[in-house]
Parts: structure tokens; C-alpha cells; sequence
């Protein structure tokens, strides 16, 4: 739903959504809530010109991002930008 919402051109903020700077500048990280499961995801994406990139999806188990997830998330949008970014 939220990912809909962000395609729409809604902005999204707190705490739904929150903004990524370590990542780069247009990335944020969502928040999803899943009660089934009783855990809470993270979405980290990047508002591109043409198209929304979903950059990482994982399970939040720790207040602060992984450094791990924050390499791998400059690695991918560093390849999103130089194939489909104008």
C-alpha cells in the first residue's frame, strides 16, 4: 500500500517513511509494521525520475541500519542511475 501511495507521487514522512542521506540524496526507508508475523520490514528505495527503485528489503532487527545493508543499497542505486537514470 505505502509503495503504491510513493508510485501515486505521494510524499511520505514520518513514521512511515524516513529519509536516508548515508544512502544518497532521494532515498528513504520504509517502515512496514507485520503483525502476522510479528516483525517489522524495512524498505530502503530511491525516487528516480522515471520509476521508484527498490534498493533493499529486510527484516528490522536492530535500531540502526546495517552497514552491510547501507553498502549493498550504494552499490545498487550507483547501478540504477547509470542504466536507467537520464
Amino acid at each position: 500500500m505505502l509503495l503504491r501511495r510513493l508510485q501515486r507521487g505521494e510524499t511520505l514522512a514520518m513514521p512511515e517513511s524516513r529519509p536516508m542521506p548515508s544512502i544518497g540524496a532521494r532515498c528513504h526507508e520504509l517502515r512496514i509494521d507485520d503483525i502476522a508475523q510479528k516483525k517489522e520490514w524495512r524498505i530502503i528505495y530511491y525516487i528516480g525520475n522515471v520509476a521508484i527503485a527498490v534498493l533493499d528489503v529486510s527484516a528490522k532487527e536492530t535500531r540502526t541500519t546495517p552497514v552491510d545493508v547501507i553498502k549493498n543499497c550504494k552499490r545498487r542505486l550507483a547501478a540504477f542511475k547509470s542504466r536507467d537514470e537520464p
